[in-house]
């Protein structure tokens, strides 16, 4: 794969660094000799998740709203990495407009830096930019099915416009951009109360209690361990061709039904399952067309899904045994 070198000791600022996927990426980046800033309101992120790189000279953690802007005392980056944002509908639903603000003023916010400082930009887009597809899979020529009012807008329709606005500022002024479309991740540092299924059905099979399987469990997912979707993420942003959008998810296609049965599998959990109804605007369908990552980035996932969540589970038993309380919002 022709990718550009990838250097060391450089500056990096990651937005919602404390969080699932930042506090990954940071580990990655950091174990290369680069310096890491990781910039997180703790909205949804954590500082804990940073717990293996706060020993790190390399780490500086900056508890700070990217709404606000970008704090002019950091130094200069050569990259930033967007990941601020709530990405369960439980989390962005509880306070909608600052949804729509990170996705708007925030990321303008972050263009802004990166041009002053000449620094190529990552933003982390969203599968929900397709809304309820009506192509399958979904690739990135698809401009999707989405409700701009809905209860899901403030993500959905902020995203689109976060991509609308990263895309004509790298177009006007130069600025180095690739954008991926992540669709569902999981594993270790999901949130107990995260309000994903994943992490609901985890949760749940752990305490014993019923899963929640909304709508009649046919609508379908593909999930993509986080290691693969950071292993991804980090070839589309050294790629020198990958412009525009990328699908980066696992093409393997799984219903609810078939989840909720493969988490009570592994746990050997006895709990039952209770149907509810469907959230308004949820989508039916959702699968990724990684052609596009396949070509210009020699990628696709690697863990198949049973492997992820012995992981995951393994996980979520130590932190529902640390942190008993946090099972609460997720068992409801």
């Amino acid at each position: 794969m022709d990718q550009r070198e990838v250097s060391e000791n450089r500056n990096i600022l990651i937005t919602g660094g404390a969080g699932f996927l930042g506090s990954h990426l940071a580990e990655l980046l950091a174990s290369r000799g680069n310096h890491v800033f990781c910039l997180d309101n703790l909205q949804t992120g954590r500082r804990e998740n940073l717990t293996n790189l706060e020993a790190n000279t390399r780490l500086t953690f900056v508890r700070h709203d990217i709404i606000d802007g970008i704090p002019d005392a950091l130094p200069a980056f050569s990259e930033i990495y967007n990941l601020a944002c709530p990405a369960s509908p439980v989390h962005y639903q509880a306070d909608a407009v600052s949804t729509a603000l990170v996705n708007s003023t925030g990321v303008w916010n972050v263009l802004r830096r990166a041009e002053r400082d000449g620094a190529r930009v990552f933003q982390a887009s969203t599968s929900e930019v397709y809304g309820d597809p009506h192509v399958h899979p979904q690739r990135e020529d698809y401009w999707g099915n989405v409700n701009p009012i809905g209860p899901r807008s403030c993500y959905d329709e902020g995203k689109r416009f976060a991509e609308t606005l990263c895309t004509d500022f790298a177009r006007e002024r130069g600025l180095t951009l690739r954008m991926a479309r992540i669709f569902n991740t999981y594993g270790p540092r999901m949130r107990c109360d995260d309000g994903r299924v994943v992490s609901n059905f985890i949760v749940q099979a752990l305490l014993g209690q019923p899963l929640t399987l909304y709508g009649d469990g046919t609508q379908t997912r593909s999930f993509c361990y986080a290691d693969d979707l950071i292993r991804g993420i980090d070839r589309l942003m050294q790629s020198p061709t990958a412009e525009g959008p990328v699908n980066l998810g696992n093409p393997i296609e799984f219903s609810m039904e078939e989840l909720a049965r493969l988490v009570l599998d592994i746990t050997g959990s006895g709990s039952r399952i209770i149907r509810l109804p469907l959230p308004t605007d949820d989508p039916r369908r959702r699968r990724p067309d990684i052609g596009k990552a396949s070509r210009l980035l020699d990628w696709q996932p690697q863990t198949a899904l049973r492997d992820g969540l012995v992981k995951t589970i393994e996980y979520f038993r130590g932190e529902l045994g640390r942190h008993p309380a946090a099972s609460i919002n997720a068992a409801e």
